[in-house]
């Protein structure tokens, strides 16, 4: 796979764990008085007669201090995911400029478009699908059933060139003349974005086309 840095890079994040933090921490330290001051009040109040045992008191530290330990572990689980994740987008960001491809739609500009099938097992026929921005079919025209990537070049059935815009594939494959299954095909499409999101980072591709970037298979130059 071929990778290289690109001159310019598009990022965005949007980050406020520092206040998220800073804030936690501060009501622990508020949630910590308080339980103190119940405590205090309880010494204070109980039966001299029926007084409690001083292990119930090592119980209702130990507790609390269990939970405090928790939050803190998650706070700092937190902020190392964070900033694992950011470590990861940094690095897509180099893929800027270059061609993902994923099973998404992509842009069609007029130059022909590399779409990587993958039959179903077993299946003798296979036939490509071929729908505009709007998820309206136009073409479908037979294709070899082989898992080796091969040039659309942007005509309909008729033999027409189609405008450009954005094209979304699928293979339809077909077994005894019964269709066995309907996949997306994979296609390349330029990288122009890289963006951080709660579900991880996001590739803006041409067209703007999103595509998370756990969904791409492979990278290349253009």
């Amino acid at each position: 796979m071929d990778t290289a840095s690109t001159p310019a890079a598009t990022v965005t994040t949007s980050a406020a764990r520092p206040a998220e933090s800073t804030a936690s921490g501060k009501a622990i330290a508020s949630d910590f008085d308080t339980f103190l001051r119940m405590l205090t009040v309880q010494l204070q109040n109980q039966d001299p007669l029926n007084p409690m045992e001083s292990t119930d008191f090592a119980v209702q530290l130990a507790t609390f201090s269990e939970v405090e330990q928790t939050q803190r572990s998650n706070q700092l689980l937190e902020t190392i995911t964070g900033q694992l994740g950011m470590t990861g987008m940094a690095q897509l960001a180099n893929w800027v400029g270059l061609e993902a491809r994923a099973p998404a739609p992509v842009w069609y500009d007029g130059t022909p478009l590399t779409l990587s099938p993958s039959p179903a097992a077993g299946a003798d026929a296979a036939v490509l699908v071929v729908k505009n921005a709007d998820g309206r079919v136009v073409s479908r025209q037979s294709v070899p059933v082989s898992i080796e990537p091969f040039a659309w070049d942007g005509r309909a059935e008729d033999g027409s060139a189609l405008p450009a815009g954005r094209y979304g594939f699928d293979l339809e494959s077909s077994r005894a003349g019964e269709v066995v299954s309907v996949t997306a095909v994979e296609t390349y499409g330029r990288i122009v974005e890289a963006r951080a999101g709660a579900e991880g980072t996001t590739l803006v591709l041409e067209g703007n086309i999103e595509v998370l970037s756990d969904r791409v298979t492979a990278v290349r130059k253009p």
